[in-house]
């Protein structure tokens, strides 16, 4: 069987969203030119930050507000591409959360003035948004399409309003409502393939400025008192573990803005998820000790957690030790609690921080300003995996169905030679789009190798533990384990298509699934401070 037979052979479904899924990995940093002169321009992307405001009708007359957070790419000057996520933040469905891919087409009106409209296909859902057909999200499949206008303030970003139609295929979910829309657009730097940056800069060349960021990975623990209830008034139980990621961006020396997404391992709330963003402040103690406060919001919820409407405020205090130096330990103590429901906790985190630094996008720069800074070897994937029935009691029903699952994988590969094998770090968010699983998602982190073959064929294999839950899978407390290998053909010296096999299967409940998966990846390349 050659290579585009065995492309055919794939089920239709699955390589049709992949293919899509490829458009959108791909085109985002497709414009980019390679690496040339010293005095060639530098690859400056057009990026924007979104946020939007929305309220979805239900059946029987409920409504569900929702926040939508989108991060796109410009590929050219009328389209955008990009990842989204959208989350219950009022209502009674706390803990319905989706993922997924967004385009957009946008045209300039008159001075300061757009016309946009775009598609957004993605998957999960949340409170009663598993089970079968007649529920919320059905499958999990969401699609989104919208149409409106923005407002450019210049200084404080754009401002916009339109309307938007949601469905879930397969769930009772179908709503036309307005919108409310505000965003942000800076530039970012990224190169086609991999390429490296000079070594020194010339006498007459100013390098970048370096802009301070903090990547995490976080364990945190919460402590819920006695008043906290479950769905339908049980008891809570009164601890949760919860794994996850966090991205810190520094404004200045000292104020920062941030975003985190975790999700339950431990605790019997299997399902539960966080997305927060917020601010703070950094107080240096010492050349390598500091205290950090800070306060977010965001959609919060799911298993047998009762957020209400979903709306989670944290606020708290860390202390951050440097251990290298680019590494810290941080300990963090807080609390959060619902603004519509008894849920409420006390927090205390674990956060092993890596410390590095982004050069600032400046137009008109040239190759040789990014002396002060490494070439970082990374690779986007979207995925498309399906779960195959691997025990008998890996559902708590509907055991005959496979469930399909989308998202997107990034991955940083260590420094070394292209033609031999190469270590990488790897994490990945995943939700259901079919199977009778809506509301399921699992976000993972591991450990990869990559070995070539020949000149276009290699071989992979990897190893990721994490949080899942939701969509009726018995994952026990939600800790889960996954193992895949696969072969990968390269398409282009940037873009190659990846067939997986795999297991995955819950450290403390009944899950256990075969794993077939396909991703189209886009290799580029990234830029921190040396």
């Amino acid at each position: 069987m050659n290579f585009k037979t065995a492309l055919a052979s794939l089920p239709l479904r699955q390589l049709t969203l992949s293919s899509a899924s490829l458009a959108l990995c791909a085109s985002c940093l497709a414009q980019s030119p390679r690496a040339g002169l010293p005095e060639d321009p530098l690859p400056v992307v057009p990026t924007t930050w979104r946020l939007t405001n929305e309220t979805w009708k239900l059946p029987a007359g409920e409504t569900m507000g929702m926040v939508g957070g989108t991060l796109l790419f410009d590929v050219n000057e009328q389209l955008k591409l990009g990842v989204g996520s959208y989350g219950a933040l009022r209502g009674e469905r706390g803990g319905f959360i989706t993922l997924g891919l967004a385009a957009e087409v946008h045209r300039k009106i008159i001075k300061d003035w757009y016309a946009d409209a775009g598609l957004f296909v993605g998957g999960g859902g949340g409170r009663n948004g598993g089970g079968d057909s007649s529920t919320l999200a059905g499958g999990g499949l969401m699609l989104r399409g919208h149409a409106g206008v923005r407002y450019d303030t210049q200084r404080f970003g754009k401002l916009g309003i339109g309307l938007s139609h949601v469905r879930f295929p397969s769930g009772a979910i179908e709503s036309t409502q307005p919108y409310l829309l505000y965003e942000y657009a800076f530039s970012s730097l990224v190169a086609s393939d991999w390429v490296t940056t000079p070594v020194a800069a010339p006498a007459n060349v100013t390098p970048l400025q370096s802009k301070p960021q903090e990547f995490a990975l976080v364990y945190r623990h919460y402590k819920i008192p006695d008043s906290v209830v479950q769905v339908g008034g049980a008891a809570q139980y009164r601890s949760m573990e919860l794994l996850g990621v966090e991205w810190l961006s520094y404004l200045d020396k000292h104020w920062f803005v941030k975003i985190e997404a975790e999700g339950a391992m431990g605790g019997n709330n299997s399902g539960y998820m966080q997305i927060l963003t917020g601010a703070g402040y950094r107080f240096p103690l010492s050349a390598s000790t500091a205290v950090k406060i800070h306060a977010a919001a965001g959609p919060a919820g799911g298993g047998s957690t009762d957020t209400g409407g979903g709306l989670l405020t944290d606020g708290g205090i860390a202390l951050q030790q440097k251990i290298s130096r680019s590494t810290a330990l941080e300990v963090s103590l807080g609390q959060v609690r619902a603004t519509s429901a008894s849920f409420k906790a006390s927090s205390l985190a674990l956060k092993l921080n890596h410390q590095f630094g982004l050069p600032g996008a400046v137009d008109g720069a040239t190759w040789s300003a990014l002396a002060p800074f490494e070439s970082q070897r990374l690779r986007m994937r979207t995925v498309s995996q399906t779960y195959r029935q691997g025990s008998p009691d890996w559902r708590s029903s509907n055991a005959d169905s496979s469930v399909h699952n989308l998202g997107v994988q990034l991955d940083y590969f260590f420094p070394g030679a292209k033609d031999s094998m190469q270590i990488f770090l790897t994490g990945q968010g995943l939700a259901a789009y079919a199977g009778k699983a809506g509301a399921y998602m699992t976000g993972l982190v591991g450990v990869g190798a990559q070995a070539p073959l020949s000149a276009d064929w290699f071989v992979e294999s990897e190893g990721l533990v994490g949080a899942a839950g939701g969509g009726g899978l018995a994952v026990g407390n939600g800790l889960v384990s996954q193992v895949n290998a696969g072969v990968g053909y390269r398409l282009s010296k940037s873009l190659s298509v990846l067939g997986t096999a795999g297991y995955m299967s819950a450290l403390q409940g009944d899950f256990r699934a075969k794993v077939v998966g396909l991703s189209l990846a886009y290799q580029f390349t990234g830029f921190a401070q040396r």
